[in-house]
């Protein structure tokens, strides 16, 4: 029997059996926009099952326990043979076998694949992010695979299927794979070419020995791997399988798994190769340029992720407001507290509208497209991945206290927020590789400038945001040291070209009067108070009983 003083009072409900997909205006409006018509009412109806079962309490459940019994790494059976297995919780296994199903590592085949895939992704990682690294390596692994076709011809469609298998078997005998991913290594970090890693040639063409140390391996319960080693030709890219074709288990010692700050449901791993076989894929000393499509996907997928996040972290924070009430009525209702919503609402919807722009770019993959995304992929994933951390940290302090406990699942966000900046190449790296594609591919740049084309003369603002890029670019004094800036401007105004294309006018409006016409403060909640600020935040508002569509 509780006692009189636990009456429980002013608290919001469970954000909680919604569908998270249908009651996300941003995300439902960008799949409209992107998708064939034929096609639209096949993928809402998938994308909305999906997201009903996201904003279900089992699926909430699973990603709890997923966090809160983190994999475990056994090295040695009882009888004192190496395996080198990780175990996980069976919420873990259920995250990631439901995804699978879903079709979230299979984008490359299906007519609208990858916007399909990234609306998925958006929708299913807000339960849970840590099982997102192998859905991403997976489904990144396929580009470059299909640089060697016999290995793509054997791989693509156990990448690609419905069906997860968690067991280690003889790739002939899996149903569907898992692809993780291991260029980094202590000594070099981002600079994969310092990688000491070696490959020796077998008789058999095409495949190696490799030794060498692997600093970060991704999803090391995985059944291949996408290495980088030094071949006699300099450095290659390798396809390494867990189980050999004959179903002995390859060389491959996993020494510890990392204990990270975030991401905790999900293995990452320091790994030891002693004549550990490989198939080459690609060219021998084309490594880099071989395995660098697979990092471009999963780039863009750490700007999906990061605006999974944001989405997520945007939601519990409007969702707790509307309930609670303080000083006299709602917090929603406050205008102090509006405005910080609504800007934390300008942030989510422009990271979710970049981030489906590229998806689409994938799909159309004309030569525009290819250029376009070969500089838009890094500005995203640079800006969208940076500003994560703030939008997280602020929506955990729209609940008080309730956001920092446990409980409330907001900690857990903020973790995870910081991740995807980091990984896939951090900050640096990408506003660098952003300078290269200016300065070697002025294709890439044009293609940039004409995506920016297609909103001029809509709002002054970004007119003039868009001449004083001009103006950067085309200045090269200390143009490294410089770099970030450039490239915050051109994230700017990427999504401001593309709000004003395509969101409501009030999105529009504040995101140019803000990020792009200076009308703003270094926090957020410094929107100017004249917009229509109580619009934007009910536009974000994930409504319980939102009916699955709209």
């Amino acid at each position: 029997m509780a006692a009189p003083t636990h009456t429980v009072t002013n608290q919001a409900p469970p954000l909680v059996a919604y569908d998270v997909y249908a009651c996300d205006p941003a995300l439902t409006e960008g799949v409209a926009r992107h998708a064939a018509p034929e096609r639209f009412d096949e993928i809402t109806a998938e994308l909305s099952e999906l997201g009903r079962a996201a904003g279900s309490a089992q699926a909430q459940r699973w990603g709890e326990e997923a966090n809160a019994y983190p994999p475990v790494l056994r090295t040695h059976d009882r009888y004192g043979n190496r395996v080198d297995e990780v175990e996980f919780h069976p919420s873990w296994h259920r995250l990631l076998g439901h995804a699978v199903s879903a079709g979230l590592t299979d984008a490359w085949s299906r007519p609208d694949g990858h916007l399909r895939r990234t609306a998925g992704f958006i929708t299913w990682t807000q339960i849970e992010a840590g099982h997102g690294c192998p859905l991403s390596m997976t489904h990144a692994a396929v580009p470059t695979l299909r640089h060697e076709p016999s290995l793509a011809a054997e791989w693509e469609p156990r990448l690609a299927s419905r069906v997860y298998e968690p067991q280690l078997l003889a790739p002939g005998e899996k149903p569907g794979a898992l692809c993780g991913m291991g260029m980094t290594e202590k000594q070099g970090g981002s600079d994969v070419r310092a990688n000491t890693t070696r490959a020796e040639p077998l008789a058999e063409e095409g495949t190696y020995l490799l030794t060498g140390h692997k600093w970060f391996c991704s999803a090391p319960m995985s059944d291949a791997f996408l290495v980088l080693a030094q071949a006699p030709g300099g450095l290659t890219c390798f396809l390494l399988p867990r189980v050999l074709p004959d179903g002995t288990r390859n060389a491959f010692a996993i020494q510890r798994l990392k204990d990270k700050l975030g991401n905790r449901s999900n293995a990452s791993s320091e790994v030891e190769f002693s004549g550990t076989w490989a198939r080459r894929v690609g060219e021998e000393g084309r490594g880099v340029a071989t395995i660098i499509e697979m990092v471009a996907a999963t780039r863009l997928d750490c700007v999906s992720g990061s605006a999974a996040i944001m989405r997520q972290a945007v939601a519990q924070a409007i969702h707790h407001t509307a309930y609670r009430e303080a000083f006299g009525g709602r917090l929603i209702d406050k205008p102090l507290m509006r405005n910080v919503l609504a800007d934390l609402a300008l942030e989510s919807e422009a990271a979710t509208t970049t981030a489906l722009r590229l998806a689409a770019s994938y799909d159309g993959d004309s030569e525009h497209e290819r250029n376009l995304r070969r500089v838009a992929v890094p500005v995203a994933k640079y800006w969208v991945t940076k500003r994560c951390p703030a939008v997280a940290g602020e929506a955990l302090e729209c609940l008080g206290g309730n956001g920092y406990v446990e409980e409330s699942g907001m900690p857990r966000l903020f973790r995870e927020s910081p991740l995807n900046s980091i990984w896939e190449g951090s900050g640096n790296v990408q506003a660098l590789d952003v300078l290269r594609a200016l300065q070697r591919e002025p294709d890439a740049l044009g293609a940039f400038l004409g995506e920016l084309g297609l909103a001029r003369g809509a709002d002054h603002r970004l007119d003039a945001a868009i001449k004083d890029l001009l103006t950067e670019l085309a200045d090269l004094t200390g143009i490294e040291a410089r770099a970030r800036r450039v490239v915050e401007r051109m994230a700017l105004v990427l999504q401001g070209s593309l709000l004003v294309r395509f969101a409501p006018p009030q999105v529009s409006d504040a995101f140019c009067a803000s990020r792009l016409g200076g009308d703003w403060g270094t926090a957020f909640g410094t929107l100017p108070h004249t917009l229509d600020l109580a619009s934007i935040v009910n536009r974000a508002r994930p409504v319980p009983d939102c009916p699955a569509g709209s």
